[in-house]
């Protein structure tokens, strides 16, 4: 009783202290509230723009370490996605404690909703057992209100900035990265992940979607070149998408004002391709477009590729009639639908080997079958991709996963299982678990 009552004073007192604190005062905030809830220590770690390191922020800003020194527990150090124990915590969502029969210190994901952040270190004077509900409960409170107000102060902070970045970003890339919505978006129907690389020089490609009652709105557009120019064609097409959409027009429509818009702008000297796509989440058709882009994909059954069929119209910014007309598919429960542009398959690597889209569909396969969330598998999946092309792109590379769980709604526990937290007690959908 006497815990749970300091847990209530904790969340309440940390959320009223939030309503004014800046980026930098959340560390202190939280280290002073968590010890009413019997906590001793409590640090925050934020994971870095391409998920490869976690590092600590301070009551006095960003720690800068060297990335790469490992350090111990809570020391301040970076510690890597990869091989660690906080690493593990934030790749599967799990709460780890931070070693084999260590009951005081644990590695908790730090969520906003099903958007990765980074993880947070607690340390308790007490011995608190992994199979206490109680107080892992608890801490993923603690851990969602902490999210919440990082998420509100990153806005206006330029120190959240210096932290997640490790090195200097092009302006195209800048105004890539304020336009997107989150990377990773989960309602109790569907899951939505995405990534784009390379992540400081992105410039001519974009993703959106939205939700509006029982439809999902997707869209990807690359947009010809890679400077700056290409980076405001893109924009101007994703905002035009939003505007002409949120209207109240289709997917044709918003597609040819796009057109409109880009040629009003540039004349003929620019154009972008793209995907426009409405997914139906009470009967699962997809309605979608192509405008001289890649078609889209369906991983079905977490083991075979779908390559899904249009005849596409024309770029749009060219200034010519396009004949591309909207088709209709019917996803399954449990497809995963994948938006994409030309640079995850087409890029070479130094050998002048292309990737090409049947490595692609089969590393999501593959990565499928270990029961990984679809944000874990999209940060592996772009990782790859890197290495691959030994760690340069040619162009931009961006790929959009929507998972449909089907039209009935997941029970309480959806947003845990979508992200493989223990506690998930959504339903299984035909032929797959909670979580993959």
């Amino acid at each position: 009783m006497g815990r749970a009552y300091g847990h209530a004073q904790m969340l309440g007192g940390l959320s009223t202290a939030g309503h004014l604190a800046t980026f930098e005062q959340l560390p202190g905030l939280v280290a002073e509230h968590v010890k009413l809830a019997g906590w001793s220590e409590a640090t925050v770690y934020l994971s870095d723009l391409q998920q490869l390191v976690l590092a600590p922020v301070t009551a006095t800003g960003p720690h800068t370490g060297d990335t790469g020194d490992t350090g111990d527990a809570g020391q301040g150090g970076e510690l890597p996605v990869e091989g660690t124990v906080p690493g593990r915590a934030f790749q599967l969502g799990e709460i780890l404690p931070a070693a084999a029969g260590d009951a005081e210190h644990w590695w908790v994901p730090l969520l906003d909703g099903t958007e990765r952040m980074g993880v947070l270190h607690l340390t308790s004077p007490n011995v608190v057992r992994s199979g206490d509900a109680e107080i892992m409960q608890q801490m993923r409170e603690l851990a969602a209100l902490i999210a919440m107000l990082l998420v509100s102060k990153r806005v206006t902070s330029d120190s959240y900035d210096h932290l997640v970045r490790r090195r200097r970003m092009r302006v195209a890339a800048e105004m890539e990265w304020r336009q997107m919505p989150p990377r990773t978006f989960a309602t109790d129907r569907a899951m939505i992940s995405a990534l784009m690389e390379p992540a400081y020089e992105v410039s001519g490609d974009v993703f959106d979607y939205a939700f509006a009652g029982d439809t999902v709105h997707l869209c990807v557009f690359d947009a010809m070149g890679h400077d700056t120019a290409a980076g405001l064609t893109a924009n101007l097409a994703v905002s035009t998408c939003r505007n002409t959409r949120r209207q109240g027009a289709g997917i044709v429509r918003t597609a040819e004002q796009v057109e409109r818009v880009l040629i009003e702008q540039f004349g003929d000297a620019t154009y972008a391709t793209g995907i426009l796509a409405d997914l139906d989440l009470d009967s699962g058709v997809l309605t979608w477009i192509s405008r001289g882009h890649p078609p889209p994909v369906i991983i079905r059954d977490g083991r075979s590729a779908v390559h899904l069929e249009c005849l596409p119209g024309l770029p749009m910014g060219v200034g010519l009639a396009s004949d591309g007309q909207p088709c209709r598919d019917q996803l399954q429960p449990g497809d995963r639908l994948l938006l994409y542009t030309d640079g995850m398959t087409e890029a070479r690597s130094p050998q002048g080997r292309e990737f090409g889209l049947d490595r692609f569909t089969d590393f999501l396969i593959r990565h499928h079958a270990d029961g990984l969330p679809v944000p874990e598998t999209l940060r592996r999946l772009i990782k790859h991709h890197l290495q691959y092309h030994g760690g340069r792109l040619g162009d931009d590379a961006t790929v959009l996963v929507l998972e449909w769980h089907g039209p009935s709604p997941y029970g309480p526990g959806a947003a845990e299982a979508l992200v493989g937290l223990p506690g998930g007690t959504a339903a299984p959908r035909p032929g797959a678990a909670p979580g993959r």
